[in-house]
């Protein structure tokens, strides 16, 4: 009975303290961490039906006049170099009549051809471009010009997914601060919206999102939303979003964990949006900074000098039917909700079949089926991103991406789609197959050998007497011009970048001169020479492993640059070395001239551990810097938005994700605010988690908090902290 009433004491003295505590919750200021609800509806688009155009014209206010003879002369040129390239193919290996190996040799480098031919057609227009407008953009938009009035409500949108919420909102903040700089922060609302599973990130977001108000000031407006079901990632978070909040908002910028943006170069964006109400999404071209191992330098490099020149192409022939990369771009709500609800495709395997996991390309055809204009804006500075910081790294979102695209191919039939659109997603398709039709290229480029070492040929063929032999051969004079051709159509565009670049003297100076940017483009295509054949065999895996059915998951991106082990490099690319050696030894027992002829891939795939090692170090990417190689004008004179970040980010580097529970413990202000944004409480009937309930017998047997936090795994945590009646217990406990 004396135990019993001692239980029932000390259950009776928690319930009156957990009384007390909730009691100072409820007394601390209310949180409005969300403004009032404004649904808009966002329909689910029928991929197999006519969209609803709401009687808009079939034609693009904003297309350009010659749209057609830009697109004549990309096609033109592409298709009458593949001509010519394919039809000396033909004279190397089929000569003296068809084989059916020397036709499949035909067919791929003919498709392998096509597509370097095309992105040397469409750069060459991006060159004419760049020289020509000497930073003039369409949509009126000027960067000298006075900065416009703005009279429309923008929402910045910041979805973020079990990333660091210190990094993330630091990024979030120099945004915030360059806005308020322009004068026009009055037009802006800012929006965290939080896919977070983890439950330390979660309180930790909620912790980091009281800093920002406080900070700012901005308890009007910056605001914080965590989904409880993360249906559909990414596009899901943002249709969400609109079906609740979008009717008060006339645009949205879509930003990314590592994204930031010049205010003066939004406000043009969304002034531009205001100008032209039948554009329905502005993409600009982010430039990729920050970078400090090897790799990120080589990507950022290569993206400011090359990207501008690709990107102008594009822009010039793409017109008002651009393409949308998901972040970095102001689009408009109405255009959004009316086109953009992602339909579930009903494929039976999986990968091909649910959600589209690469929405972004399939939301801007979606937008331009129902006759909205999307526009990239190449011209127009002040858009950043980060580079993942290793190989190993990127392949692990390549991996996400590659499933994301082959999924286009089950989009491309949709009714009324337009053609450029299905151009988009064919061109995305084929960044991924190009390499499993390479590695078979090369494949049966060894089996043309073996035929010619192993097959007796026939010198006289045909019942007629002929005075002279058919000799079967290689012409290996005609494959050096063959090859001499497809490397300049390869090279090409980084040729014209460069010139390009010495008519632009910011990005020539930035780049330390035209001497040390040639350099640079040496270094970067030597290197990202070795590097293709291991990114060929990384992307052929994961397209094989897709079309067999497996899922790329859904992973949070590793941002933050740490040493990868050796012994970490050797067990993920020892299979790629081991490639290398099995094909070297292959070509070689063929002939000494296939081995030569094969040595740039040999070479990278036989140095894959070192190389991937190398370029993931950040010593040799400083060492790159000290000598001025693989520098950007964004290094040398740092823009306004990326100093406000650093400091941020400096400021911000103190702090770290705790246990949820912990950062919860003797904060009143957080408690308040959690509380506030916990979803209703089960009801008879609802599904029954049972991590809940494991959770809540450990809680209930706990004599403390310190006690309950080193029993309870991240689930039994999370469905704790997503109830009111849990997280009240735990905070009565002692600690």
């Amino acid at each position: 009975m004396t135990e019993l009433h001692h239980v029932s004491s000390h259950s009776q003295k928690q319930e009156a303290k957990a009384d007390t505590l909730l009691g100072s919750y409820q007394s601390e200021k209310e949180f409005d961490a969300l403004p009032p609800e404004s649904p808009i509806e966002m329909p689910v688009q029928d991929l197999r039906a006519n969209p609803n155009i709401y009687g808009r014209s079939n034609k693009l206010a904003t297309q350009n006049s010659n749209i057609f003879l830009r697109r004549l002369f990309v096609f033109a040129v592409s298709l009458l170099l593949t001509g010519y390239a394919s039809y000396e193919m033909n004279l190397v290996f089929n000569s003296n009549g068809m084989t059916l190996l020397g036709a499949i040799v035909l067919v791929i480098f003919t498709i392998l051809f096509l597509w370097i031919a095309f992105s040397f057609a469409s750069s060459l227009g991006g060159f004419v471009e760049q020289l020509k407008q000497k930073g003039g953009l369409s949509l009126g938009i000027d960067p000298k010009a006075p900065l416009p009035l703005l009279h429309k409500k923008t929402a910045v949108l910041m979805p973020t997914y079990n990333e660091d919420p210190h990094r993330v909102l630091a990024g979030l903040k120099a945004i915030y601060d360059s806005i308020q700089a322009t004068g026009r922060g009055g037009n802006f609302d800012f929006f965290i919206l939080s896919d977070t599973t983890n439950p330390d990130v979660w309180v930790e977001e909620e912790a980091a999102f009281l800093r920002l108000r406080e900070q700012t000031g901005g308890h009007h407006c910056i605001f914080y939303r965590r989904r409880f079901k993360n249906t559909d990632r990414k596009a899901g978070n943002l249709a969400e979003w609109i079906r609740r909040f979008g009717g008060a908002y006339d645009h949205m910028l879509t930003l990314d964990a590592d994204s930031l943006m010049e205010g003066d170069t939004i406000v043009r964006i969304c002034a531009a949006m205001e100008a032209h109400e039948g554009v329905g999404l502005i993409q600009t071209l982010p430039v990729i900074v920050n970078g400090t191992t090897l790799f990120a330098r080589l990507q950022q490099f290569a993206g400011r000098v090359y990207g501008p020149t690709i990107a102008y192409g594009l822009a010039w022939w793409h017109g008002s039917e651009s393409n949308y990369w998901g972040h970095n771009a102001v689009i408009r709500i109405k255009a959004f909700a009316e086109q953009a609800g992602m339909p579930h495709l009903p494929a039976r395997r999986k990968p091909f079949g649910g959600m589209i996991m690469s929405h972004d390309f399939v939301e801007a055809a979606l937008m331009r089926r129902g006759r909205w204009a999307i526009h990239m804006v190449p011209a127009l500075h002040g858009s950043y991103e980060e580079s993942p910081p290793s190989l190993t790294d990127i392949a692990v979102r390549d991996r996400r991406w590659c499933q994301g695209n082959l999924q286009h191919a089950m989009v491309i039939p949709t009714k009324k789609l337009s053609w450029i659109s299905r151009i988009h997603m064919m061109v995305g398709i084929g960044a991924y197959v190009m390499s499993p039709l390479w590695l078979l290229f090369l494949l049966v480029g060894i089996l043309v050998s073996l035929q010619a070492l192993f097959i007796k040929p026939e010198y006289f063929t045909g019942n007629d007497r002929v005075l002279f032999p058919n000799w079967p051969q290689v012409d290996p004079v005609l494959a050096k011009y063959v090859f001499i051709l497809t490397m300049l159509v390869l090279l090409a565009p980084k040729f014209m970048a460069w010139i390009a670049l010495l008519f632009n003297s910011e990005l020539r100076r930035g780049c330390g001169g035209a001497v040390k940017a040639l350099s640079s483009i040496f270094l970067e295509t030597i290197i990202g020479g070795l590097i293709a054949p291991i990114a060929m065999l990384i992307q052929t895996t994961a397209v094989i492993s897709i079309l067999l059915g497996y899922d790329s998951g859904w992973n949070a991106q590793r941002r933050d640059v740490g040493h990868i082990p050796l012994k970490d490099v050797i067990r993920d690319y020892w299979r790629h070395m081991a490639f290398g050696i099995i094909l070297g030894i292959g070509a070689w027992e063929v002939s000494a001239s296939l081995f030569f002829w094969m040595t740039p891939v040999l070479l990278g795939l036989l140095l894959a551990i070192p190389l991937v090692w190398i370029t993931s170090s950040q010593r040799f990417g400083s060492f790159c810097m000290k000598i001025g190689l693989l520098i950007i004008p964004e290094e040398m004179s740092r823009p306004d938005i990326l100093r406000r970040d650093r400091i941020e980010k400096r400021r911000a580097m103190d702090l770290e994700v705790k246990d949820g529970f912990s950062t919860l413990a003797g904060n009143k202000q957080l408690v308040a605010l959690h509380l506030s944004l916990l979803p209703s409480e089960r009801k008879k009937g609802d599904p029954i988690n049972p991590h809940y309930l494991v959770g809540m017998v450990k809680l209930n047997e706990a004599n403390s908090q310190h006690e309950v936090m080193q029993q309870l795994t991240n689930d039994e945590k999370s469905a704790l902290l997503a109830n009111r009646q849990s997280v009240e217990k735990f905070l009565s406990l002692s600690q």
